[in-house]
C-alpha cells in the first residue's frame, strides 16, 4: 500500500494504490494523518484509482480521515472507487459521512 499526494489551493488529493487490508491500514491512517497535519487542507480527496483490494479496514481509513477533516473544518470526498471498494464502503453506509464522487 502506498500513497501519493499533492495540494492545490488548500485542496489535498491523496492517491492510494495497492491493497488496503488490516496490515496496511494502520500505516495509511498514520500517513494520511501526517499529510493532513502538514497541509491543513480545507478539502481532501481520497483517490482510490490504484486500489486493487480493500477489506473492512478501508472503512477505518475513511472514518479516521473524515473525523480529522471535520476537526479541521474541512470536507472529504472519495473518488475513483473501484467496484469492490465501492461495495465495501456502500455496505457501511459511508455516504452518510462523506461524499462519493
Amino acid at each position: 500500500m502506498s500513497l501519493t499526494s499533492y495540494v492545490q489551493d488548500k485542496h489535498l488529493t491523496i492517491e492510494l494504490s495497492g491493497e488496503i487490508d488490516h496490515h496496511g491500514a494502520r500505516g495509511l491512517i498514520s500517513g494520511i494523518g501526517a499529510k493532513l497535519e502538514t497541509y491543513l487542507p480545507v478539502a481532501c480527496s481520497l483517490d482510490f484509482r490504484g486500489v486493487t483490494f480493500m477489506d473492512s479496514s478501508g472503512i477505518a481509513v475513511v472514518l479516521n480521515t473524515a473525523r480529522r477533516m471535520k476537526e479541521l473544518g474541512g470536507t472529504l470526498e472519495l473518488t475513483n472507487l473501484p467496484p469492490q471498494a465501492r461495495r465495501v464502503l456502500t455496505a457501511a453506509n459511508i455516504e452518510k459521512i462523506t461524499q462519493i464522487v
